[in-house]
């Protein structure tokens, strides 16, 4: 019999969670976004608990002398798994996705009894996911067995388990005839231009309703999206297209509240998820920018989300002096993307939609 669960902990750190400030749509370098974004606000979602991530904590049951590394679960704890999905494109497998292993993995992922992270990792063409039901379950179901869970929450009414799922799409970035172009990147300085994300582009440029890549990506965007983005353009107030930094945008956005969905079956009453999604700008022969779009926690089936949406036509954007150069900034609907509205789905799948919090 586990004892029965003290939520008022949880609740308070959510609470303080969805008062930490967030800026979306700005194309900043790797570690700002992984650490200012995603990693002060997990902490504050863990704060104060004994954090879980080494299988040597776990082995307090062991027949051997390593049980001496077993963690005292009588402690208010928490178990965390890492999962994220990345793009298959070899021109997103670079520094921007190591830095964020360093930075991002290195602190919540479960680490192997010699040492090696253990994550979960989804690699699709297009980058978003495969499938958010697919996503949650797997890393849900992997994070804990039912007799260390059992274990864990008879140790403690506090402790609970921490799904962390990042959500990663790209958009090439480079600069022909003195004019900045987003879609295509190089991969090295001897190479000619070529489409990034090569699916996205693919998908809206020569749509193959054999291909299910494309139609998996379709699919990601809606109907209404994908007839926008394939038929028109989207143009920063300079004049430059950002049709393809949208539609990866959109297509991590989607992904992001597909698999918040999707984990309201998945987890438990002391399952707590914080999900992100960005876009990794690739620029050729120059460290990759990030482009933050959303965060979001799930918490007893219920869902808050904040960032930028799922319509093309609302997408707008300009250039904006940072960090000595011109840099990205994506808006959506013409809000503060500094002061985006928290949403709030409060049944999970039940729920048809998202409402703003008041």
């Amino acid at each position: 019999m586990v004892i029965p669960f003290d939520a008022t902990a949880a609740r308070k750190r959510i609470e303080r969670f969805w008062s930490l400030p967030a800026s979306f749509g700005m194309e900043r370098n790797a570690y700002h976004n992984y650490l200012n974004e995603i990693v002060s606000d997990r902490y504050m979602l863990i704060q104060g608990l004994q954090l879980l991530r080494d299988e040597l904590q776990l082995a307090a049951t062991s027949q051997t002398e390593i049980k001496a590394c077993g963690a005292d679960l009588s402690l208010p704890s928490v178990v965390t798994t890492l999962a994220y999905t990345n793009c298959g494109d070899r021109i997103h497998q670079g520094e921007a996705t190591k830095r964020y292993r360093d930075v991002v993995a290195s602190r919540f992922a479960t680490l192997s009894e010699i040492g090696e992270l253990k994550l979960e990792a989804f690699f699709p063409a297009g980058g978003g996911t495969d499938n958010g039901s697919t996503l949650a379950h797997v890393t849900v179901a992997h994070q804990l067995d039912e007799s260390l869970r059992e274990r864990l929450y008879n140790g403690n009414a506090q402790s609970m388990a921490l799904v962390a799922i990042d959500l990663k799409t790209h958009v090439g970035r480079l600069k022909e005839g003195g004019k900045r172009i987003y879609g295509k990147t190089r991969e090295s300085p001897w190479r000619e231009p070529r489409a990034a994300c090569g699916a996205i582009a693919g998908a809206l440029n020569h749509y193959n309703p054999r291909n299910l890549i494309h139609r998996r990506i379709r699919g990601d965007l809606g109907e209404a999206n994908f007839k926008y983005l394939s038929q028109e353009k989207i143009f920063t107030d300079e004049g430059i297209d950002i049709t393809m930094a949208v539609a990866a945008a959109i297509v991590a956005v989607r992904g992001i509240r597909n698999t918040a969905k999707a984990l309201t079956e998945e987890m438990d009453e002391r399952g707590l998820a914080h999900l992100t999604a960005s876009v990794t700008v690739n620029r050729p022969s120059r460290d990759d920018l990030v482009i933050y779009l959303a965060r979001a926690t799930v918490f007893q089936r219920k869902i808050w989300i904040q960032g930028l949406g799922t319509k093309a036509k609302k997408y707008s954007g300009k250039l904006i002096k940072y960090a000595g150069e011109q840099r990205l900034q994506l808006t959506y609907n013409q809000e503060d993307s500094n002061n985006l509205s928290i949403l709030e789905m409060p049944d999970g799948m039940q729920t048809a939609g998202f409402q703003p919090i008041k």
